[in-house]
């Protein structure tokens, strides 16, 4: 039995003073519950459950005084009068029970997520120790794109939903831009194996269970591409024909709407007027980032005459008082409005500004100072680092991450959103993102407690669940391994650069041949451990397998570069090298892509492979 110093939990706990003492565990004791029974009784059964996986246990629940002749080994007190922090517990297990104490359900729900995880780590007996604990962040989430190519199937998002909540997760937000089943609209969704509103009803009940807030997201203003290229909707659109991007090259077709445009905010209505009933929360994500057309097409005149700012800043208080008048407070992405902060003080101080970015070295300290300074409340919004990255990219994620927390907490951020996006058809599978997650929640949970976790040793312990303990460490160097060819791509990598132009690819001068046969060497030795994996987890197989393909697509970049730098891309025999090795992958990708998500959208992920190394 590993001794309370040894014990490995996450996200660490703001305080823990082991004790030297220990519980011994027996078959048919009692949890008794203190407090409301209602709101107790499926805390409970979360303990229940854990001490009968975990130990192979049988503890019966009882409510009431816990009387000197029962045999009690976990007490669970619920008292809102408790000096206790809100979602905070205090969790003391001496050599003659345990006793978990919070002042609000979801603080005693936490206790019971650390609670399993220590119960995880022994056998039979745990050692004694004091924790007391509570987030910095009052929001901690996640929001997952599932509008590029990738709607996960509902089982999916059930197991997703678990394994957040056990790392306190506590907000859940689904990234739809045309994903959802709108009653009115169905031409739009009809190719892409929608959530249905009644998928949505489930997951919000399954997520209230566990004390997550599924949020609704809908994009408002730009990404609406995949509406306004639709003959219905095209008067609707900014531009019609294409706009420049600001990092050069052009958008082909329509990207936003025409904020002039009457008919704009009448669909919003009615999507908001389908959507959001679906939904308990009264918070309400609707976007507005990347608005790159703006002031190119039917808002031109009056861009040029109002300033773009303004004319952005307009529409967006039109959606606000729209969203107002559906019973919710808004959320929306921060990045145009801070392209003019000028007009970051004149924001509805209802509004939530979630300040998002995805680099190292991203500017949280100046741009959070500008919400906090004119009191507009807001979330600091990471991401994974997963997306157009095949493996990760695990050095930018951490930083990235724990800069974020520290910066959101310096300000005052109400909250703490990591987003992880499908960008180019979602070709990442979900367990690249795990990392980001655990790190996130940790940082999120208690930056001081956390700021130096062992990641690796987490996620074995409680992500992957692996007793062999390989796959933290897999996952963890494969992350880094787009930093081995000598050349970074800033938001993607030059696998994924290379994967998607094809043989034509013009490699960095930093990526040199020695670099690449490197590279080629860290991946292979990285994954070789993967069949040693144990993963005490359902989908276990499914993972080894979604990170076996990771490795081999990989492997193809780093192949194709080297016949790139080496002078022999266009010689048959490389072509059919690298065609067989697509076609494995191919193969595997659809496989997998099944196994946790619809249909629609597999042929659009696909392309990264099939269009430059596909049948020869």
């Amino acid at each position: 039995m590993p001794s309370a110093d040894d014990l490995i939990l996450l996200p660490r706990p703001r305080s823990l003073k082991p004790a030297s003492d220990r519980l011994t565990l027996h078959n048919h004791a009692r949890i008794i519950c203190r407090g409301n029974p209602a709101e107790l009784l499926p805390i409970a059964e979360t303990l229940q459950n854990a001490v009968r996986q975990t130990q192979r246990l049988e503890w019966d629940i009882r409510s009431g005084q816990p009387d000197a002749d029962q045999f009690v080994q976990a007490v669970l007190t619920l008292d809102p009068k408790a000096k206790i922090a809100p979602q905070g517990y205090s969790l003391a297990t001496t050599a003659d029970r345990i006793d978990l104490t919070a002042s609000d359900p979801a603080g005693l729900f936490y206790g019971v997520m650390t609670l399993n995880q220590i119960l995880r780590q022994c056998s039979g007996a745990l050692p004694a120790c004091t924790i007391n604990d509570q987030p910095d962040f009052p929001s901690r989430g996640v929001m997952l794109d599932v509008s590029r190519a990738k709607v996960p199937t509902l089982e999916s998002l059930f197991a997703l939903v678990d394994d957040l909540a056990a790392l306190k997760i506590n907000h859940l937000e689904l990234y739809t831009e045309h994903t959802f089943a709108y009653r009115n609209h169905r031409e739009v969704w009809a190719q892409a194996s929608p959530i249905t509103g009644q998928d949505i009803l489930r997951l919000d009940a399954y997520c209230r269970q566990r004390f997550v807030e599924l949020v609704p997201n809908q994009n408002s203003f730009g990404h609406m591409h995949r509406w306004l290229e639709l003959p219905r909707y095209k008067h609707l659109a900014e531009a019609p024909d294409g706009a420049d991007l600001p990092w050069g090259g052009r958008i082909e077709g329509p990207f936003g709407l025409d904020p002039n445009h009457p008919g704009s905010l009448q669909l919003l209505d009615d999507l908001f007027a389908d959507l959001l009933p679906h939904f308990t929360s009264r918070n309400f994500n609707v976007g507005c980032d990347e608005t790159f057309d703006l002031g190119q097409g039917r808002s031109k005149t009056e861009c040029e005459k109002r300033g773009k700012g303004r004319v952005y800043l307009d529409f967006l208080l039109k959606i606000h008082d729209l969203v107002r008048r559906h019973g919710r407070t808004m959320m929306f992405w921060g990045d145009i409005i801070l392209e003019h902060p000028e007009l970051v003080p004149e924001l509805p101080k209802d509004m939530v500004a979630l300040d998002w970015g995805y680099e190292a070295n991203h500017p949280f300290d100046k741009q959070c100072a500008k919400f906090a300074e004119a009191g507009v409340p807001f979330h600091v919004c990471p991401g994974t680092s997963s997306w157009n990255s095949i493996a990760g990219r695990t050095d930018n994620a951490v930083e990235n991450l724990r800069v974020a927390a520290e910066q959101g907490r310096k300000h005052g951020a109400l909250g703490y959103l990591i987003t992880d996006w499908g960008d180019n058809g979602h070709y990442q599978y979900l367990p690249v993102s795990f990392l980001g997650y655990a790190a996130g929640a940790a940082f999120s949970w208690s930056l001081d407690g956390n700021a130096n976790i062992d990641l690796p040793r987490a996620l074995d312990a409680h992500v992957f669940r692996d007793r062999a303990a390989v796959m933290g460490r897999l996952a963890y160097d494969l992350g880094n391994a787009y930093r081995r060819v000598g050349k970074e791509l800033g938001n993607n990598t030059v696998f994924t650069h290379l994967l998607w132009t094809g043989p034509s690819f013009e490699l960095p001068a930093e990526v040199t041949e020695d670099k690449l046969r490197e590279t080629r060497d860290f991946i292979h030795t990285t994954a070789q451990p993967l069949n040693r994996a144990q993963m005490d987890r359902d989908d276990g197989p499914l993972i080894a397998d979604e990170y076996a393909n990771t490795a081999r697509a990989l492997l193809l970049a780093v192949d194709a570069a080297l016949a790139i730098r080496t002078g022999t891309i266009a010689e048959s025999n490389t072509k059919e090298n690298l065609a067989d090795q697509a076609r494995v992958i191919l193969g595997e990708h659809r496989r997998l892509w099944i196994a946790r998500n619809r249909p629609g959208g597999i042929n659009e992920s696909t392309r990264i492979f099939e269009k430059w190394f596909g049948e020869h």
